[in-house]
């Protein structure tokens, strides 16, 4: 049975709409509504395309921001030297719970994201599509947008697509994982790495994008390059959708012109005012002090200035009055249980890294801060995917942003002020992305003789602190994780380790 979809976050947009245009007319455009709002897409050649997209400066919306006409242009080189037919894939698979606009844009503007698939996979001789989704919503809409086009998989068609639906995971996104997944195999990375490009799904050159990067894509194509740039900076043209969550009255999903003012789309969204810091880029990204958010502009030269990117268009203003360290030692932790558990230093460092932050906020003064400065560096650069990296990224953002605070923890008795959950992660109303029931380890003290058994069985959550005994990770107990965390409840030799209901304080995504 599918987990019960999120409601879709509310949308708003920052001068006229273009990838959310009708959305004022209707919840999701139909192949006809789609029609009426934005005409039929002109049919371009592989070279016109990639100067289209060096034209309008299109680069990836996922979270990279590689140079989508660079990406084009090798698929095509690539399929041309070996005389096959490339790939084209839709990522819609956003496994982060900051992330929410290919979610919107999948569900509610489906008929724009295949038109830009579809004209590359035209210009590029492509006769394979594959869309990958990860939640029932955004399978239901596209499953239901192939339909409406006459697309299926059965031989015969010039062009033959489905939708591929995997597991709610932040890896699931991870470029390789998703062509492993759509190929039958486990949604995780592989052991090396490839360039799609050259070797992707089926060993045949494939053109894979994020979900908004195709939108744009088939805009960009309607309008013109000249069109294209009457909003927008002159270096970054057009509109970038964005995700505003955390310290606002609801989570919602912005249209905005590109390189706009940071503090303008935060009043849009009734952000509270002046906040302690802003997340930039979701939970691979990073976090912006007070004076340097309310000067950033969302372009890659203004954010790049801060030390930070716009990753996958995730924004999270933080209030006063909630302790920010202690907020990111929650997402490290949820972080650390989203590894794919294949690479040593993922599975185990990951779990260090947010084990030795959290330590840092109980107390654990400058030895603990440089353990946590240790294990960033022994993640980095040493797995199989760019998660680890990411997760170290975003911590020691937290360490540069929030200096008072760490010296608060690390040289006094702490900040004062309790961690009020209000970074997004999942299960937060009580149920799993799976529909099933959110639970979270709990020990019984009474009983706990620190065997460090639940060590070995679960790393992701669960961990030996200086004393010999278990240090819990502050979060609840993902599905991926639910089975190895009831065989180590069961192998509990004092039967001190438990599973009980999350009934934790945050709001619901």
């Amino acid at each position: 049975m599918s987990a019960p979809s999120s409601p879709l976050p509310r949308v708003l947009a920052l001068g006229p709409p273009r990838l959310t245009a009708g959305f004022d007319e209707a919840a999701r455009l139909d192949r006809r509504a789609h029609l009426a709002v934005h005409g039929s897409v002109p049919r371009w050649s592989e070279d016109e395309l990639v100067r289209l997209a060096e034209a309008v400066a299109l680069r990836g919306r996922g979270g990279a921001g590689f140079p989508f006409a660079r990406k084009l242009r090798a698929v095509g080189r690539a399929a041309h030297r070996r005389g096959v037919r490339p790939v084209v894939v839709v990522n819609g698979c956003e496994g982060e719970p900051a992330c929410r606009k290919d979610e919107v844009l999948i569900e509610r503007a489906p008929h724009l994201v295949l038109d830009g698939a579809l004209l590359a996979a035209e210009a590029l001789g492509a006769r394979t599509l594959a869309v990958g989704v990860t939640r029932p919503g955004t399978e239901a809409s596209a499953r239901e947008a192939l339909a409406e086009r006459g697309l299926s998989e059965r031989r015969g068609r010039a062009v033959r697509a489905r939708v591929v639906r995997l597991p709610e995971r932040m890896v699931s996104g991870e470029s390789s994982a998703l062509l492993r997944a759509i190929a039958g195999g486990p949604a995780l990375p592989p052991g090396r790495r490839e360039r799609s490009a050259e070797q992707g799904l089926g060993g045949l050159p494939t053109l894979l994008s994020n979900t908004e990067t195709f939108a744009q894509l088939a805009l960009a194509a309607r309008l013109g390059p000249d069109r294209y740039a009457t909003t927008g900076a002159p270096d970054e043209p057009g509109t970038v959708l964005l995700t505003v969550s955390g310290a606002v009255p609801e989570t919602c999903v912005v249209e905005a012109p590109g390189g706009v003012a940071l503090p303008y789309v935060l009043d849009l969204c009734r952000a509270v005012p002046a906040p302690q810091g802003v997340l930039v880029g979701g939970y691979h990204g990073g976090w912006l002090d007070a004076p340097t958010a309310a000067a950033a502009h969302l372009s890659r030269a203004s954010l790049a200035a801060c030390g930070a990117s716009l990753g996958a268009g995730a924004v999270l203003p933080l209030p006063g009055d909630t302790c920010p360290l202690g907020e990111t030692v929650r997402v490290a932790h949820w972080l650390a249980a989203e590894s794919a558990g294949q690479c040593g230093p993922c599975r185990l460092g990951l779990p260090s890294l947010a084990g030795a932050l959290a330590a840092v906020v109980a107390g654990g003064g400058r030895g603990a801060l440089e353990v946590v400065r240790e294990a960033a560096g022994a993640v980095r650069g040493r797995g199989a995917c760019g998660h680890p990296d990411g997760a170290a990224r975003f911590v020691l953002s937290a360490l540069a942003a929030f200096t008072d605070d760490l010296a608060a923890h690390v040289l006094g008795s702490g900040c004062g002020r309790p961690t009020a959950g209000l970074l997004p992660l999942p299960g937060m109303a009580g149920r799993a992305p799976d529909g099933g029931r959110a639970e979270r380890l709990a020990v019984d003290w009474t009983l706990c003789e620190g065997h460090g058994l639940c060590e070995g069985l679960l790393p992701e959550l669960v961990r030996i602190g200086g004393d010999g005994y278990p240090v819990l990770a502050d979060a609840g107990v993902p599905g991926h994780l639910r089975e190895r965390a009831r065989r180590a409840v069961r192998r509990c030799p004092a039967l001190a380790l438990r599973l009980d209901q999350d009934r934790n304080r945050d709001r619901d995504r």
